[in-house]
């Protein structure tokens, strides 16, 4: 590992690891778990309830609500942020 002068920062440390993508995409998935079950407590949604409104099994919505679990496809996501009343959006910058 290289020696950072004052004034490095975080971005430069994970790019020069080669890690940066890797990162910001667990990071991502993260906050995007935190959100959807912030939305299922502010309105009393139960798993159960979710997983039927997404159409899927108890199991896949843990998955998905698993921060840890950065494998999942976005259009899972998409039926979250439906199924809570919500839209998932997604862009590049």
């Amino acid at each position: 590992m290289s020696k950072r002068g004052i004034g490095s920062s975080f971005d430069d440390f994970l790019e020069e690891e080669g890690i940066r993508e890797e990162v910001e995409g667990a990071a991502q998935k993260r906050v995007l778990a935190w959100q959807i079950k912030q939305a299922m407590a502010e309105s009393g949604m139960t798993k159960v309830e979710m997983a039927r409104r997404m159409e899927t099994s108890r199991s896949q919505l843990d998955r998905l609500l698993d921060p840890a679990n950065d494998r999942v496809q976005l259009d899972t996501l998409v039926k979250a942020a439906h199924a809570i009343g919500r839209e998932l959006k997604v862009e590049i910058v």
